[in-house]
């Protein structure tokens, strides 16, 4: 070890480290150099008066010279930082709008963005005359409360608000003035191009650009909101945000409910566009909505998102789960048999058809009537247990998770006996968010495979990754014959008229409303599932009107197959093309959906 540090030594006195040895010695140099200087400087060891002389001159230029390059390298900071930088070290707990990543849509048209706006401070220590300041920033910002401003500036704090979000103008004017201890600090401020477009879907922001709701609320769960508080967001260009929301779906989604909400006189309407493939939301809109640029509307209980916030009893659309349960637990087939000759007896409680057959009916036909007692009775022969597992498994009986935070619990019956599962089974009794069983149809067109819903771009690699399977994959090709059948023959063949060439089948559902701990005959929700096209389905489209009243044309009905069915075809006419989906003159029999995967199924 001993031989070790001599030979180092020996290396760095001739060089051989790779370092020459003058630079080695260069701080040394200066050291003893500055020590002789100090030395001289201080008349130590009786030097010649000029010497000393030298030495304080040169010991103050070296000090002079210290100071020079502590302030040009603060200088030079400051001019580095970012607008508002300098004014941020005296907020002490006043927030600032840091930056956000744009949100974009999945074919990279903007969503929503951050846009540059200056904000109005002051610093009480530094204003001269509290009563000047107010009286003329007033004159400039009529809006602004000058008593309270007033009570701001006569504090001891060394930052104060004042307005947030002011326009060019009203800066250059307050510039103008020349107060002392007022000043502006440029800031982010969220911007969405689309307004009310796909408000629900975004949400919204504060005043402190922090997210509140929605897609905006999520991001600052996913870390951006420790950034904020670390201070290292403020001006930091992000990746921005891909979701998997089409803008011009969305638009013809919004457009026909609009419509139809103003025709059938609905008090609310809300939609949905699926890809029943990787379950991405293609589009997602509820009435009445809010324009996401207003902060204050984003959370007005009166603007709910009801597909993902609200819960409902979805009435027939619920039929199509009992159907599948049915055929695939291998107890019915296409070619069964159901008596609906008489009403269900539970007690005082009774069950019968709105269009009563009163005869026997093979399961389609109990499937294209909406036969509620032909329903019942298949989850009845399954049993209580059964059918509840079956729910469970599809996703209906817990809360169901995707990026947006608003989120509800289905209201599931505490004691679940043998009425429940006959009333359940055709879409009473158990309230869910619509959202869920869209994600739990959609399972019965793709295959069998439940997909989680998301409002993110995923591939069908990803998608299958996530999924589960909830049928057999020869069920869902029984669902799409059924579906298909009913658009032909069936509730949804309103639908099928506006909707001609787009080969789509679907499913009604009319809900009485509780009012009162009463189901209402009058009051009504009703819905409609739409799927194009059934020989290969890409998108599902769900309408849902909230107590639609008869119009023009429905012949005093304000049932499903009469305004939510017609408006899902309006918008799967206009949204297919977007999609790359062309109408066709000459469509394949509804038969060929059974015998075609039979065929694909054989050895």
């Amino acid at each position: 070890m001993a031989a070790f540090f001599s030979s180092l030594a020996s290396r760095l006195k001739s060089g051989i480290l790779g370092f020459p040895r003058w630079l080695l010695r260069l701080p040394l140099r200066l050291l003893r150099g500055l020590i002789g200087v100090v030395k001289l400087a201080a008349g130590r060891g009786r030097p010649e008066p000029h010497a000393v002389a030298r030495a304080r001159i040169l010991l103050c230029m070296l000090v002079f010279g210290c100071v020079y390059v502590a302030i040009c390298g603060r200088l030079a900071m400051f001019a580095s930082a970012p607008d508002g930088a300098l004014a941020r070290r005296g907020m002490g707990s006043d927030a600032v709008a840091s930056a956000r990543p744009d949100i974009l849509d999945r074919n990279g048209l903007v969503l929503a963005s951050d846009v540059r706006s200056s904000s109005l401070f002051g610093e009480p220590k530094r204003i001269i005359d509290v009563d000047e300041a107010v009286e003329a920033v007033t004159a400039v910002l009529p809006d602004l409360n000058g008593e309270e401003m007033r009570q701001r500036l006569s504090t001891s704090r060394g930052f104060v608000w004042l307005k947030r979000e002011i326009s060019p103008q009203q800066q250059r004017e307050i510039y103008n003035l020349g107060l002392p201890g007022i000043g502006f600090m440029t800031e982010n401020r969220r911007v969405y191009p689309g307004g009310t477009l796909g408000a629900h879907v975004l949400g919204s922001t504060n005043i402190d650009n922090q997210g509140i709701a929605g897609i905006e609320k999520w991001i600052d769960t996913r870390g951006l909101s420790e950034l904020h508080l670390a201070g290292f967001a403020t001006d930091r260009q992000q990746e921005p945000v891909e979701l998997a929301m089409d803008l011009r779906v969305q638009h013809v989604l919004r457009d026909e409910l609009a419509a139809a909400k103003e025709k059938f006189k609905a008090i609310a309407a809300a939609g949905t566009v699926v890809d029943v493939r990787t379950g991405e939301i293609i589009a997602m809109a509820s009435l009445p909505d809010f324009d996401a640029n207003d902060q204050a509307k984003s959370l007005d209980p009166k603007t709910l998102n009801r597909l993902t916030t609200g819960v409902f009893e979805m009435g027939s659309t619920f039929k199509a789960l009992t159907f599948a349960m049915a055929l695939d637990s291998g107890r019915f087939n296409i070619n069964s048999t159901l008596d609906a000759r008489g009403a269900l007896q539970f007690g005082k409680f009774r069950i019968h058809d709105y269009h009563a057959e009163n005869r026997v009916l093979t399961l389609p036909e109990v499937f294209l009537v909406s036969s509620n007692i032909g329903t019942a009775k298949m989850a009845l022969s399954l049993g209580v247990d059964y059918h509840k597992a079956f729910l469970g498994k599809a996703g209906q009986l817990t809360r169901l998770r995707t990026e947006l935070p608003e989120s509800a619990m289905p209201l599931v019956p505490k004691r679940w006996g043998e009425l429940n599962t006959a009333t359940i089974a055709f879409g009473h009794g158990l309230a869910v968010a619509p959202l869920q069983a869209v994600m739990a149809v959609d399972a019965l067109m793709n295959g069998g495979l439940l997909i989680p819903p998301t409002f993110l771009k995923r591939t069908p690699e990803e998608a299958r990754a996530l999924a589960t399977q909830l049928i057999k994959p020869e069920t869902s090709a029984k669902m799409r014959y059924l579906l298909r059948l009913n658009a032909e023959k069936g509730s949804a063949s309103k639908m099928n008229e506006q909707a001609a060439g787009y080969y789509a089948g679907g499913k009604t559902g009319t809900a009485e409303k509780v009012i009162g701990g009463r189901y209402s005959k009058t009051k009504l929700l009703t819905t409609f599932t739409g799927v194009f096209p059934m020989d290969d389905p890409h998108y599902l489209v769900l309408v849902m009107l909230d107590e639609p009243q008869a119009a023009p044309g429905t012949y005093g009905f304000a049932t499903a197959g009469w305004n939510s069915g017609p408006t899902t075809g309006k918008i799967i006419s206009r949204i297919a093309p977007l999609l790359g989906i062309m109408p066709r003159k000459e469509l394949p029999p509804v038969e060929s959906l059974l015998t075609n995967y039979t065929l694909a199924q054989a050895p």
